[in-house]
Formats: C-alpha cells, sequence, structure tokens
C-alpha cells in the first residue's frame, strides 16, 4: 500500500492494524533498526566478558603495559573524523549532489581505512611482543572485542564501495536513498560502540 493510499485509509477511519502492509521504507527502517539492536547486543556481550577478563593477565602483560594512548587516540580521531564526513555525504544524498557525495564519502572511506590501518598495526605490535589472544584470558577477550569492531569496520567499507557503485549506475533512486540511510546509522553505531571501546578498555586500562 502506498504512502497516499495509508493516508486515504487513515481518513476513512480504518484502524492502523487493518490497513495493509506498511511503506516500503518504514518496513526497511524497522527492519534495519532490529538489526542494529541485534549487533550491539552482540558488543554487550563482548563488553561483558572483557569486563570480567580484564584482570586474568595470567602473569602477562596488562593493558597498561601494552596499550600505548596516545595512537589509540590517534585512531579515535580518524573514526570520529570519518563519522562527520559520512553525515555530510548522507545529506549530499539527499540533495542528490552527484559530486559532494564522491568526496565525502571518499573522505570518510580514507579515514576509516586510517583506523583500520593504526589498528592492525596495534594488533601486529602486540604479536609481535607474545601478547597474542592465546597468552590470556585478557588477551582474548581484549582481541575479541577490539577485533570484532574492527571486522564491523572492514565491512562498512566494503559496503561504503557498492554504494557509491550504486549511485553510479543507479543514481539517486529512492532506494538508493534509503540503502544510504541505513549505511550511516551503521557507521554512526560503529563510532558509539568505539567510544565505549576507548573509554572502557584503553582509559581504563590498568
Amino acid at each position: 500500500m502506498s504512502a497516499a493510499e495509508h493516508a486515504l485509509a487513515s481518513s476513512a477511519g480504518i484502524p492502523l492494524s487493518e490497513q495493509g502492509p506498511a511503506a516500503t521504507r518504514v518496513v526497511a527502517g524497522f527492519g534495519f533498526w532490529l538489526f542494529l539492536l541485534s549487533d550491539i547486543l552482540i558488543f554487550a556481550a563482548l563488553f561483558a566478558v572483557y569486563s570480567v577478563l580484564s584482570d586474568e593477565t595470567a602473569g602477562g602483560p596488562s593493558g597498561a603495559d601494552l596499550f600505548d594512548r596516545k595512537h589509540v587516540f590517534i585512531e579515535t580521531l580518524c573514526l570520529l573524523a570519518s563519522s562527520v564526513t559520512c553525515g555530510f555525504g548522507t545529506l549530499a544524498v539527499q540533495r542528490a549532489q552527484v559530486s559532494s557525495v564522491y568526496f565525502w564519502m571518499a573522505l570518510t572511506f580514507l579515514l576509516g581505512g586510517a583506523f583500520l590501518g593504526l589498528e592492525l598495526g596495534e594488533f601486529r605490535d602486540m604479536l609481535a611482543r607474545g601478547a597474542g589472544p592465546s597468552h590470556s584470558a585478557f588477551l582474548s577477550a581484549f582481541f575479541a572485542l577490539v577485533g570484532t569492531h574492527g571486522l564491523h569496520v572492514t565491512l562498512g567499507l566494503c559496503w561504503m564501495i557498492v554504494m557509491l557503485l550504486q549511485v553510479a549506475t543507479l543514481g539517486f533512486r529512492p532506494m538508493v536513498g534509503r540503502r544510504f540511510f541505513c549505511f550511516g546509522l551503521f557507521w554512526h553505531a560503529l563510532d558509539i560502540v568505539w567510544v565505549g571501546v576507548f573509554t572502557i578498555v584503553y582509559l581504563g586500562a590498568r
């Protein structure tokens, strides 16, 4: 049922439960919010596991021994800045400004790629020092939490490329706009999760 038909049904006094299927944008938006909530639950479980195991170092190095907070602060700045550029890119999609979409999303991709590169560098340095995920429960929980977030960022970068290809081939059709909106929600959710990681894991290291 189209939006016009829904409005007509509402004006005729038909109850909402009897007006038929919701509009596509409503169904897509609702479904994506459910996906995000399920993803947040996964991260909540990983945060809980990390909180329980953060002191279980098995006599090995702790977070305070391993983490370079300046390095992680630069990572954080890259990801937060990418959230701003992603917001501008989403606005450009709403205004059907092709060049602006490419510009802002390219910046988002570069900042997200920089974040990922810095994170992989941190993992490489820790592994070189013998602080791998099998060394202690603390490190297993750390790599599970931060690695899962990094995997989400990687998938987000791939999704971004697909969306730009859709803009190039399909233009600014309504479905493309809906998909860009969902991508924006996903990317901002990753930023929120990372703020939690930065605060609990890195700033809370002892």
